[in-house]
């Protein structure tokens, strides 16, 4: 069996930047077995998995380890694959997930993709909070993930948590963040109970990070950084149970693989 294989580089203008995706177009569904072997040897953070039908995409996520309920930059890469190499004409994109309808759409350079909110909301932090993270946070939420908000970017930049006591949270994964100093908030995002110790950037979590910022910054449009060694770019709005969350993205491979 061919299936038609691209790695796309979200969040990024540029190759080498951003978050890297791979995308597979397969003609019906696959054992979910092959579908997390593939993921595994692809290796990347995570492999997005399209089914075509009528009017719409059936889309899935894995990372090299499980299968995910949300992936923002898995969900750019689609988009851009559709876009590039199926529908070059088009300006829009429905995909059915196990976190609903998703829908991206072409604006100008950038890809706008319309997401569910994730709104936090405040939780204790564990008694070890310094020691996981390496510096103790000054406010601590939850969604999906853990939430930990620092007093400014240069902690976020700083921080070294360790791995292993952050796998052991009860949390797919764990959201450093603080005010940007040339944007409106950075964060970083760290999920190593699912294969991926240090997240380049991380669409899903900006789910939470968006209704957060939104709020204490009292504005609804907001630009963010991820600050991961490749670096991430996002162009965000809250729009109550819904987010928007933008960016760009670049091809770096295509090819095929043969299973």
């Amino acid at each position: 069996m061919n299936i038609r294989y691209y790695v796309i580089d979200a969040f990024s203008e540029r190759v080498f930047g951003g978050n890297p995706a791979g995308v597979c177009f397969l003609d019906n569904w696959l054992e979910d077995r092959m579908l997390r072997s593939i993921a595994a040897e692809n290796n990347l953070s995570e492999t997005a998995f399209l089914v075509q039908r009528a009017g719409h995409y059936e889309l899935r996520w894995f990372t090299p380890r499980t299968e995910i309920d949300l992936c923002g930059h898995a969900t750019l890469a689609s988009a851009y694959a559709v876009f590039e190499y199926v529908d070059k004409t088009g300006r829009r994109v429905e995909f059915e997930t196990k976190s609903g309808r998703l829908s991206v759409e072409r604006q100008e350079d950038l890809l706008m993709m319309d997401f569910p909110s994730r709104k936090p909301v405040p939780c204790p932090p564990p008694s070890n909070i310094a020691e996981i993270l390496g510096l103790p946070p000054s406010l601590t939420l939850k969604s999906r993930d853990f939430l930990a908000v620092y007093e400014d970017e240069r902690q976020i930049r700083r921080l070294t948590p360790d791995m292993e006591k952050v796998a052991a949270l009860d949390f797919l994964g764990v959201i450093v963040t603080a005010k940007g100093e040339g944007s409106d908030f950075v964060s970083r995002f760290f999920a190593p109970k699912v294969g991926i110790p240090e997240d380049p950037v991380t669409g899903s979590a900006h789910c939470t990070l968006i209704p957060y910022w939104s709020w204490r910054l009292a504005k609804k449009k907001l630009h963010a950084l991820q600050l991961s060694e490749r670096g991430g770019e996002l162009f965000c709005e809250d729009k109550g149970e819904r987010v928007t969350i933008g960016g760009r993205a670049a091809a770096y491979l295509s090819g095929t693989i043969k299973v």
